[in-house]
């Protein structure tokens, strides 16, 4: 058996050559890398321009560029699939590992991976069972995250003076609720208008609900804050009522300030927004009668109350007499009651009588026994003193008058008010004075004082002499 590693026979295929070189009968041109995969990707591009993939998806990945990329699986195979940010943004729905969908695009080869994948175009459910298990995978998180804890919701309030409502502006959803709300008791209603349906309706809802909530509670801004809010729609299917059940929606409702009442779709329905709001409302209609009570039936509550009110009081009143009555009848008559007090009454009246009469009687004896004791020469001395005392008196009188000195004429000094001028200091400082003599009186005016003390004698001071002995001039006063 011949060797092949040191056989070098010219017929040999030429395996263990050191240089490629053309053979004999062989007309196929080498291939670069390249080459080889753009014939494979205008290959498989012609042969597969547009399938439709039934698959769950796995490692669902969305870049920062916006394009999304996966997988798609069964039981027995895996093809990569890639979605540019232009048809994700299209998505009816938020894709989740191990959601069954499918996926319409066309087939192609990535050459920098030797992988062929599909370009997706459209994505969609496989089917109601793949949209409930949707539903329940989120339902089961965000129930774990407490977003539908009972203890968590907010009580209504009794009559709401603002009723926020997030809704279609022109579905009949809005006019049954206002028709309702007018029927029952008329409120103000602010209308946040939003798509309820379709690309983009997940997002207006969420907003609405935030926006509302993010109004001030002061009433400053320009939209009155509302008291509730109710976020309705209409019936459908379930893929109709899919923005409701969309994780943006749940949340923005279940970390609402405001209590909410979810109204979405007929009895029946039931969507994640639901379980997050603070109570469901059947239909929309049932939210309004919800949120309002009948002003009727509170007008006839008041008047009820105050029917027994007035009766109450009205009974307490005459509970009051009868025990008053009651009473009466078992006190004693008045006579039986005032009879000791009269009796006493009047004999306290016969002795004050008897009194005053022992009282005068002794008063008109003391005055006899006085009046007995007063003689006529008694009177005439006591008279007599009394005369001498009092022409005593006048005589100190007319000896202190002050006018009886003018008579021996000397003058008193008043000033223009008439006062009595004592000093010569205050005749200065009057400047205009009153002399005062016997028989009248006449004006003068102070022009000097005293006369001024004499000055003080001259003193003449000599010059000093020098003493010769001494050698210096010593002064000296002579």
């Amino acid at each position: 058996m011949a060797d092949p590693l040191h056989d070098t026979h010219p017929q040999d295929s030429g395996a263990g050559r050191l240089v490629a070189e053309a053979m004999p009968g062989d007309n196929a041109m080498a291939l670069s890398v390249s080459e080889l995969s753009g014939r494979l990707k205008r290959m498989v591009e012609g042969e597969f321009g547009h399938v439709r993939l039934r698959g769950e998806i796995s490692g669902y990945k969305r870049a920062a560029s916006g394009h999304v990329y996966l997988c798609l699986k069964d039981d027995a195979a895996v093809i990569d699939g890639v979605m540019w940010k232009g048809s994700a943004a299209g998505l009816a729905f938020r894709p989740e590992d191990g959601v069954e969908v499918v996926a319409t695009g066309r087939l192609t080869t990535y050459p920098g991976r030797s992988k062929y994948q599909i370009v997706i175009d459209r994505m969609e459910l496989a089917g109601a069972g793949a949209l409930m298990a949707l539903l329940e995978k989120l339902k089961a998180k965000l129930a774990a995250e407490g977003l539908f804890d009972r203890a968590a919701k907010k009580p209504l309030p009794f009559m709401p003076r603002t009723i926020g409502v997030v809704t279609s502006p022109t579905g009949a959803v809005i006019r049954d609720i206002l028709h309702r709300l007018e029927d029952r008791c008329p409120t103000h209603v602010v209308v946040w208008p939003v798509k309820v349906q379709g690309q983009g309706a997940a997002e207006e809802v969420a907003a609405a609900v935030r926006g509302f909530d993010a109004l001030p509670a002061d009433g400053s801004g320009p939209v009155r804050r509302p008291d509730l809010v109710i976020v309705a729609r209409g019936g459908g299917s379930i893929e109709d009522l899919w923005a409701f059940n969309e994780e943006p929606v749940v949340r923005a409702v279940a970390a609402c300030s405001i209590p909410i009442i979810s109204a979405v779709g007929h009895e029946t329905d039931t969507t994640l927004c639901d379980h997050a709001a603070d109570l469901r409302a059947p239909t929309p209609t049932a939210a309004a009668e919800i949120a309002v009570p009948v002003l009727a039936e509170l007008r006839l509550s008041l008047d009820a109350m105050g029917n027994r009110t007035e009766r109450c009081a009205r009974r307490y009143v005459e509970r009051g007499r009868e025990r008053l009555e009651a009473l009466a009848r078992v006190l004693p008559a008045r006579d039986r009651l005032l009879g000791p007090q009269r009796q006493r009454l009047d004999d306290l009246g016969g002795r004050l009588d008897r009194g005053l009469e022992r009282r005068v009687t002794r008063a008109r004896g003391e005055l006899d026994r006085a009046g007995g004791a007063i003689r006529p020469a008694t009177l005439a001395r006591r008279v007599e003193a009394a005369r001498a005392r009092l022409a005593d008196v006048g005589r100190l009188v007319d000896s202190l008058n002050p006018d009886r000195i003018l008579e021996r004429g000397y003058a008193r000094v008043e000033g223009q008010d008439g006062a009595t001028l004592t000093t010569a200091v205050a005749a200065r400082a009057a400047g205009a004075i009153r002399l005062r003599f016997r028989d009248g009186a006449v004006a003068a005016r102070v022009t000097e004082g005293d006369a001024p003390p004499p000055p003080p004698a001259k003193v003449e001071r000599k010059p000093a002499r020098a003493y010769p002995d001494s050698g210096t001039a010593q002064p000296r006063l002579l």
